[in-house]
């Protein structure tokens, strides 16, 4: 049976690091908070059109050492979005550093993002599913 999508990504933290964590992913990227198993540790699940996608999981009692890169192997998580000018103007009045990533050939924008602990968020942008000039 073929892998078909990405169901979810957890992020361990301590009780500590998930007050930011938290309001990183709702208030940022503007996921929500949703059902959650009994599960003996804090932490929240956040969905996207009714798919839990994050799952932050505060079992930790104290944090993780630090490792360079920060995400060790994991390079970045990709989200794909739309709303992109939309986006800008969203993570600029929050004060959320971004970088933007056109890719050559490909119709397609990126922008680049840290969360609390560090990790790379990508959101992806698909250019023929944005607004006429909205990109």
């Amino acid at each position: 049976m073929p892998v078909t999508a990405l169901h979810h990504f957890t992020i361990r933290c301590t009780p500590e690091e998930l007050p930011p964590l938290l309001d990183f992913y709702t208030r940022v990227l503007r996921l929500q908070v949703g059902a959650r198993p009994d599960i003996p540790a804090p932490g929240a699940w956040l969905y996207a059109e009714g798919q839990p996608i994050v799952h932050l999981y505060a079992h930790l009692s104290m944090p993780d050492a630090a490792v360079r890169p920060v995400t060790g192997h994991l390079d970045h998580i990709s989200f794909r979005a739309q709303g992109l000018k939309e986006m800008r103007e969203h993570l600029a009045a929050a004060g959320v550093p971004f970088a933007e990533a056109p890719i050559p050939g490909w119709a397609i924008q990126q922008l680049f993002l840290h969360d609390p602990r560090g990790l790379k968020i990508e959101m992806t942008f698909w250019q023929d599913m944005e607004e006429e000039g909205a990109a």
